[in-house]
């Protein structure tokens, strides 16, 4: 798992078919400090996150399997907001 901060939304009037209801937000990976790094991402947002939340998401095929049709071509999905991080 990654974590992120939802820095924008991305509208498709079309998708394929295991993606339709499906939200899609553009994230930005953090560093454990909470810095930017590399560069932003589109992901499917399960959780119901919007723009300035910290999010934690999954890339790869458990991106997929947020999904009901496992069989989608989803490469990273939010699975949580953050709440707070220790270190």
């Amino acid at each position: 798992m990654h974590i992120a901060r939802v820095i924008g939304t991305v509208v498709a009037t079309r998708k394929v078919e295991q993606l339709e209801g499906s939200k899609l937000m553009v994230v930005q990976a953090l560093s454990p400090e909470g810095e930017p790094t590399g560069r932003p991402l589109v992901a499917i947002d399960t959780v119901g996150a919007g723009p300035g939340d910290i999010v934690y998401y999954v890339r790869g095929r458990e991106a997929a399997h947020t999904l009901e049709d496992k069989f989608n071509p989803a490469d990273a999905a939010i699975m949580g907001i953050v709440d707070k991080v220790d270190l």
